[in-house]
């Protein structure tokens, strides 16, 4: 019995070139630009150049690369020659890289130059590697000894095609596993439903290609809907973007919490004025819950609105969404169609409505599991349903809010505190710029909420003002029992805070008071 062809490769170029869009501008950008006929021709040509190379069908494809047109080439002739890619962060040292490498069991590594040196290092650990690939003359040469084009190869929709590396709700990083079929499935659920990207769309992503959330904002629905992405391969920057912004003019614009609140602490004088954003007709934000707070100001000043949702690399993309025109700051949203979600207790009761509980979700771009993980993906992936790691509440209207991920809950006095609500108290303070709050254990081994506070650019933190604002504006049990002032917050490659580290530090001041 064999299933139906598909090829989210061909799906993505042919397609577009076969209704008539072939001279349309699929990806533009300091890096160059390419119109669909263009893009599909180097793609087949690369495929095929792939192949003769010795590049197998399900054989994984390891790349570390800028976002630049040859990086989505790439990953589409990996995928049209029926192998899988695995585009993996550009932010580690040799030695993480190595690991990756060896974990996947590439025999192929393809680089932009800027990281040969780490990328040398990682592949000299790596006795199964047989070929390091770069991007320039020998990349070229590849390219050149795939003419003739062969066919693509004759793949399914549940055919591997993507590897992502995630730390996901697990710690150590490993990969989830994609069909062929995920990509169109996202594309359809929130990227047409939810986003409602059309062809005149220009789509700008400070998520880079290698996260979840960028392949679907630069790759999967621009090219599904024969808009426009435009590529930087230089680290964003608030400055940086903002002048992509000014020069390229998107319509669809994607970030994180983490940098809208850069954007917002940017004056006009360093190149963000109240009218930045005129071209952009939607801005997404993802990988974090968005504070209300920092809704409110960048909505305020940028004239702009913010769909805020929730995804994971395990879900390939965002599965419960705000929607345009709809949203309810301070929430992730509503399921988004062709999702489902629940939200169970610590028995697996599913919870009533107001109070917390599991977040689990289920749809068909879920990953197929976890690469040599059998135990992890036993954990994360029961049955139909993906375990998120994040503790929700759904509301009366429908919409989920975030209480936070599941094991970043206190317990202060006996009762649970969400470390999320007690930060969007303390961001409505001027003095705040960024915070993050965590638990503290005393001299008793008792929890308490400790609030770790950035200050707003020209502003300075008393604590104890802060303090007593969150008991004016919350549960007196809910209010942090200390205040910390920092320089910064730390953070992930991907802008997340990291918590841990935040606890790390908190307990370190405290206990030498």
């Amino acid at each position: 019995m064999t299933s139906e062809s598909f090829n989210a490769s061909v799906q993505l170029t042919d397609r577009q070139v076969e209704a008539g869009r072939g001279d349309h501008v699929a990806i533009t950008g300091p890096a160059g630009t390419l119109t669909y006929a263009q893009l599909a021709a180097r793609v087949a040509e690369l495929a095929t150049g792939l192949r003769e190379l010795g590049v197998r069908p399900e054989e994984r494809v390891l790349l570390v690369m800028s976002d630049r047109p040859e990086t989505v080439i790439t990953i589409l002739a990996v995928m049209r020659l029926g192998a899988i890619a695995v585009p993996v962060s550009t932010m580690y040292n040799g030695a993480e890289l190595g690991d990756l490498v060896r974990d996947c069991r590439a025999r192929l590594v393809v680089a932009t130059p800027e990281f040969e040196p780490v990328v040398r290092e990682a592949v000299a650990g790596a006795p199964e590697v047989t070929r390091l690939l770069l991007t320039g003359p020998d990349w070229d040469a590849v390219m050149a000894a795939g003419r003739p084009v062969a066919p693509p190869y004759g793949t399914w929709r549940d055919s591997p095609a993507l590897w992502l590396y995630t730390s996901g709700t697990t710690g150590a990083p490993k990969a989830a596993m994609h069909r062929h079929g995920a990509i169109s499935d996202v594309y359809e659920t929130y990227g047409r439903q939810v986003l409602g990207i059309r062809p005149d769309d220009r789509c700008l992503s400070v998520a880079r290609l290698f996260f979840a959330y960028g392949i679907g904002n630069s790759m999967f629905f621009p090219l599904a809907a024969g808009a426009t992405a435009i590529l930087d391969p230089a680290r964003p920057t608030p400055a940086g973007v903002l002048a992509r912004v000014a020069r390229e003019r998107p319509t669809l614009f994607f970030a994180g919490p983490t940098f809208f609140a850069a954007l917002l602490a940017t004056d006009a004088h360093a190149g963000a004025p109240d009218d930045a954003f005129a071209s952009v007709r939607l801005a997404v934000s993802a990988g974090e819950a968005l504070p209300a707070e920092i809704y409110r100001r960048f909505t305020g000043r940028f004239g702009v609105d913010i769909i805020d949702g929730l995804g994971s690399t395990e879900a390939l993309h965002i599965f419960i969404s705000n929607r345009p025109g709809q949203v309810r700051p301070g929430t992730s949203g509503t399921v988004v169609p062709g999702y489902e979600a629940r939200l169970l207790d610590e028995r697996g009761v599913p919870v009533e409505t107001g109070r917390p509980g599991h977040l689990y979700v289920r749809g068909d771009s879920i990953a197929t599991g976890y690469w040599c993980r059998t135990a992890t993906t036993r954990q994360v992936f029961q049955g139909e349903w993906l375990r998120t790691g994040d503790t929700y509440v759904r509301e009366e209207d429908g919409s989920y809010r975030c209480l936070g991920r599941s094991n970043d809950m206190i317990k202060a006095g006996g009762i649970w505190v969400s470390p999320m609500e007690v930060e969007a108290r303390l961001l409505q303070h001027e003095s705040v710029g960024e915070c993050a709050v965590v638990a503290y254990l005393d001299g008793e081994g008792l929890e308490k909420p400790v609030a770790c506070v950035v200050p707003a650019p020209g502003r300075t933190v008393d604590p104890q003002e802060l303090i007593t604002f969150c008991r004016d504006g919350l549960a007196s049990f809910k209010r942090p029992r200390e205040v910390l002032v920092l320089d910064e917050l730390p953070k992930t490659a991907t802008g997340k805070i990291q918590r841990v580290v935040v606890r790390r530090l908190a307990a370190d001041r405290l206990d030498k008071d």
